[in-house]
């Protein structure tokens, strides 16, 4: 139940990416609706002493365009289009006895389709985690191994309580590493320093606000008002990676979802009109630069 739950929230603890450019599209099924996203991210260290205490910057953008083409029940405003996201966390970790480490994160930033006059209230998210990393440095190298636990929590989200955060790595073989639990469980098989291949289960995900909430009368006769809207998907895919120098790589992921849901809610989450939630194709492809 843990690594099952553990596939449906997002974390940012266990990433050595500094930088990120990514580009996704997500097709839908039985549907002329489109979902594609251009990303940039990253991760700025600052060192704050010689024992191993880091402060992260890390700013993030999303322009995410949700097509929905499909008919919708609004009288007005039935086109959403795109979101945007702007997010900036702060982090803070530490070395601790026995090569653990601990981490904390605070975040803010906001998402929304920014349809209105300016900025609203219901645009701005807050996001808090704590974690504990644990290295296995007595592994002869290549062999490593790291271990990460902690809790999330963000807000406003469709889940309103913290979440836990797992997931293990271990690299058994030159050529095999393995890691399970979130953002992704993947294998990974290195063919040489520049190539290798993998196949993992992930997830990806986007959350924002409707500036002119929508309002319609559902087949009960009863008013429904979307405020957000939200997009969940478990992935399975296959992924090469590219590597041109150590720590700068090309990557392309293609796969195929096992559970793809886009939907409106209201002010307290809950689920008001769900949007084609078909299985359908996904790809992503980027270049990052990581430790």
């Amino acid at each position: 139940m843990c690594l099952f739950l553990c596939v449906f929230f997002e974390i940012r603890s266990q990433v050595t990416d500094l930088m990120r450019v990514e580009y996704s599209y997500i097709p839908q099924t039985d549907s002329d609706n489109t979902y594609s996203r251009f990303r940039v991210s990253a991760n700025y260290p600052i060192k704050m002493d010689n024992n191993g205490t880091y402060l992260v910057i890390s700013p993030q953008y999303r322009y995410n365009d949700l097509r929905i083409r499909d008919g919708l029940p609004f009288e007005e405003g039935g086109d959403l289009n795109v979101f945007q996201t702007f997010g900036l966390e702060v982090g803070y970790t530490f070395k601790m006895k026995n090569e653990w480490r601990f981490g904390a994160k605070i975040g803010a930033g906001m998402s929304s389709n920014f349809e209105g006059s300016g900025i609203e209230g219901d645009d701005f998210r807050y996001s808090v985690s704590v974690f504990f990393v644990k290295s296995y440095k007595n592994l002869q190298a290549p062999k490593t191994a790291r271990l990460i636990v902690g809790l999330r929590y963000t807000t406003p989200a469709s889940i309103n309580f913290p979440l836990p955060i797992i997931n293990y790595f271990k690299r058994f073989h030159p050529s095999w590493s393995y890691s399970i639990g979130t953002p992704k469980s993947n294998i990974k098989y290195y063919f040489n320093g520049k190539n290798t291949f993998q196949a993992f289960i992930g997830l990806d995900r986007f959350y924002g606000n409707l500036q002119n909430n929508r309002s319609f009368v559902d087949e009960n006769g009863e008013t429904k008002i979307a405020e957000n809207a939200s997009m969940l998907n478990v992935i399975g895919a296959l992924g090469y990676e590219y590597y041109f120098t150590e720590h700068l790589l090309f990557y392309t992921y293609a796969g195929y979802t096992l559970s793809n849901e886009i939907r409106l809610r209201d002010s307290n989450q809950d689920n008001v009109l769900s949007i084609n939630d078909a299985n359908t194709f996904y790809l992503r492809s980027g270049i990052k630069l990581k430790i």
